[in-house]
Formats: C-alpha cells, structure tokens, sequence
C-alpha cells in the first residue's frame, strides 16, 4: 500500500521541521510520500523542505489561505497514494507509526482511522497537562481517542488516515472548523465506509498553545457540536452534553454550600482530586498535576459555554450555522 502524508502548515516552519526528521527516522521499508501545503502563510517553510528533498519523497505547494480542511483536500487531490495520512504540523512521529498503520489496515482493513495522541518529555509543562486533560478517560478524552467503548469512532485530524477511494466518495472534509473532523466522519458512514481507532498508531501531538488559546481552541469545539448535532441528530449523545451539565453543576454546588447542603461539593472535590491523583502517577510531577486541574476547568468551561451558548443560537433561536458562528467557518 502506498502511502501519502498530507500536513496543512500556517506559519509554522519549526513545526515542520521536526516532523519532518520524525518521518525521516520512520522504521518503514516501503517508500511514502509527503505533501506539504502551506496555507497562506506569511512565514513560509519553503527553505526547510529543501533541507529534505534529498531524504524524502516530498512535495511542496503554496495557496491563498482558506483553513486546514480545504488545504487537506488540496493535499489529497495533489497526492499520488492509495491511502492519506493527515497530520497537524505540530506532530511528531514515533519510529514505528507506519508498520502499526500497515499491521493494523492488513489485518482489518477500513477506509478511514484514526490515532490517539501522547507527549513527549521535552514538551513544557503546560503542555503536558494540556495532554493528559485532552486524552484521560476522567475529562472527555475517552471520546476523543483514548477508548473505542462509545459508540462508532469518530477519527481526529491531527491524526487520521483515509483512503483515495473514501476522499473521492466524500470530496473530503467540509468549511467548518473545527468539526470538520467528526463530520466527515459522519458523512462517510452514511455512505457505507467504516472507521476505527488504531491504539497504536499514535503520534506526539505538541499542541502550541497557552491557557489562553486552549480556552478559544476548547470553547470553538463546544460552539460546533451543537451544529453537528443538527445536521446529524442521529449522531447526536446526551454525553456531548456533560461539560456543559458539569460547569453548571459546580455552580449549583456552591450555591448549595449557602443552604449547608456540602455532598455536591464534596463529590466535585473528590473528582478534582482523583484528577489531581491520576496525573500525578502518570506525570510524576506535581506541577503538571496542578496545571491539570486547571487545564480541567478551562477545558470543561470553555467546552460547555461554547455548547450552550451555540445550542441556544441553533435550537432555540433557530439561527442558520453560519449566521450564528461565522468564526467557525472558513469560505472557499
């Protein structure tokens, strides 16, 4: 099988750089293709992928700048392989990525999968607990990649492969960002293709971020899921709901303090400190253990009012998408 990575960047010619040396270091003996497509940038990484082409197969196009899912596509249909490999630009790879993708796709093969994601040692601390929050089965992350118990997986693109043959019966991802991921993946389960989660194919995802950005990147996913919901309301879950129920059930719980009613409270406190506990022994650092509860309340908040305040606008005031929430959405 042959495979073609597909990497949108923005701005971003470090990042590439070192993914580029992780693909450089793959243990792989078939040969792959890189299609690197810079999205408007205005810092451009055109002298790094020179420092390659003499290790890689790779190719480089520039366009005007119209979001990653559009860049993805741009990649795709510039590709030459049977089979994408999307990538974010802030990505690294282990050694092995390629042979557990192609054990995995030999064994059961379906047209679409997706990977979890891990930190490595040099990333900062902040990072670090950005990871642990996004991916521990105690925040959402079962949902996002950790686990394939709740219903059908649905692929993120940080992370994620597809086949020619499912991106020419898609015409790949959509102009909402993000959510472009989960509805494409949604779009092709309705049209007969599967998709699955490879535990094993993960990737070292640096995510650039600060508090900050993590509270604008979380609250933007809060905001989309209730337009997936509308588009797709057979996919829709009451869990998508849990940050939102979450965030206002810590507030329900303090008010109660005022009627000398403390369970609530305690039960949120346990919960903090079994989150506490758990980055703990996975990071062995009590920092990263503190800066994972707070990236627990941004991730909850952020998350929670962006569903409810983009459910309010779909449902209630029964607002078109792109009406509602323009910034979610890049125009081609």
């Amino acid at each position: 099988m042959y495979f073609s990575f597909i990497i949108p960047v923005y701005n971003r010619p470090e990042e590439i750089d070192e993914l580029l040396q992780s693909l450089v270091l793959l243990d792989f003996d078939t040969t792959f293709e890189v299609v690197i497509i810079e999205d408007g940038s205005s810092v451009k990484c055109e002298d790094v992928i020179k420092k390659y082409k003499e290790k890689l197969e790779i190719s480089y196009f520039f366009k005007p700048n119209s979001g990653p899912g559009d860049s993805r596509n741009y990649g795709m249909q510039h590709a030459k392989g049977e089979y994408f490999l999307i990538l974010d630009s802030d990505c690294i790879l282990p050694s092995n990525y390629l042979k557990e993708v192609e054990k995995s796709l030999n064994s059961e093969f379906v047209d679409c999968f997706g990977g979890p994601d891990k930190a490595l040692e040099s990333f900062s601390d902040i990072q670090k607990a950005i990871n642990f929050t996004m991916t521990s089965f105690l925040t959402t992350g079962g949902i996002r990649g950790g686990s394939e118990k709740i219903g059908k997986f649905q692929p993120r693109s940080f992370n994620m492969g597809l086949s020619k043959k499912a991106f020419d019966a898609s015409k790949g991802f959509g102009n909402i960002h993000p959510g472009e991921d989960p509805d494409l993946s949604i779009r092709l389960w309705n049209l007969g293709f599967k998709t699955k989660l490879i535990k094993d194919a993960f990737v070292y995802h640096k995510r650039r971020i600060n508090w900050n950005k993590f509270y604008i990147q979380v609250n933007k996913f809060g905001k989309a899921r209730p337009i997936l919901n509308k588009w797709y309301p057979q996919y829709s879950k009451m869990t998508y709901w849990f940050p939102t129920l979450f965030c206002l059930g810590f507030i329900m719980s303090i008010l109660f303090l005022f009627f000398k009613m403390k369970v609530f409270f305690i039960l949120y406190l346990i919960y903090f400190l079994a989150l506490f506990l758990l980055s703990l022994i996975e990071n062995r650092n009590l920092k990263i253990a503190f800066y994972s509860l707070v990236a627990a309340f941004y991730q909850f908040y952020g998350y929670g009012k962006g569903f409810l305040i983009s459910y309010f606008n779909i449902f209630i005031f029964k607002k078109s998408p792109q009406d509602a929430h323009p910034e979610l959405f890049f125009k081609n």
